[in-house]
């Protein structure tokens, strides 16, 4: 997976989104799911012209914000923060030092409404997802899920090493925009005294 071909996905889903046998487009992970207005009809026919609209595809560099996210690092905000520490054959405050360094590209929202998926992860801080999720992942949550980092909009259920929390709403559904972030966007995070600086 890399950022040119989700960037090629970025634009397939621009050209499918106003497509009027289109129901639904969703951008994923180097993937894209199009839900098609009568699939029984033209589903050979949608296959060959995705096929080909993604063969005749460029790069699409959306307009880009650059979010600083404040996050608390350690202790109840981050109650994995030691795990992926020891993991990685680093301190913990090794670990908040290169994963706030980095500036984060939010390649899609999935999984729940607002969920950003950030790549550019540093490879010495990927780590794989518990091995048992937990029942109860607080709102605002930063963990780290294989090569990705990401932040919990919702309280959910959740699998992902946790590092932190924000304050930050990621999604509010009494906005405008619900979601804070959108493909594309810059993300860094911003270390606060609360937690371990």
């Amino acid at each position: 997976m890399t950022l040119e071909s989700q960037k090629r996905i970025w634009r397939l889903a621009q050209r499918l989104v106003d497509h009027e046998d289109a129901v639904d487009v969703i951008p994923g992970m180097n993937n894209i799911t199009v839900v098609l207005r009568h699939p029984q009809l033209m589903a050979w026919d949608a296959i060959e012209r995705l096929q080909r609209w993604w063969e005749e595809s460029e790069a699409f560099e959306p307009e880009s914000r650059e979010i600083a996210i404040p996050v608390i690092y350690g202790g109840e905000a981050g109650p994995d923060l030691g795990e992926v520490a020891r993991h990685c054959g680093l301190t913990e405050k090794q670990v908040v030092e290169l994963h706030s360094s980095v500036e984060y590209v939010v390649w899609f929202l999935g999984f729940q409404p607002g969920f950003p998926y950030l790549g550019g992860l540093p490879e010495q801080l990927a780590m794989p997802r518990r091995a048992e999720p937990r029942l109860q992942v607080a709102a605002g949550s930063v963990g780290i899920g294989g090569a990705q980092t990401g932040v919990y909009p919702l309280a959910t259920p959740g699998g992902w090493q946790l590092l932190g929390r924000t304050p930050l709403a990621l999604f509010d559904a009494q906005r405008k925009e619900p979601a804070l972030l959108r493909s594309g966007d810059r993300v860094r995070f911003v270390p606060q005294k609360e937690g371990l600086c």
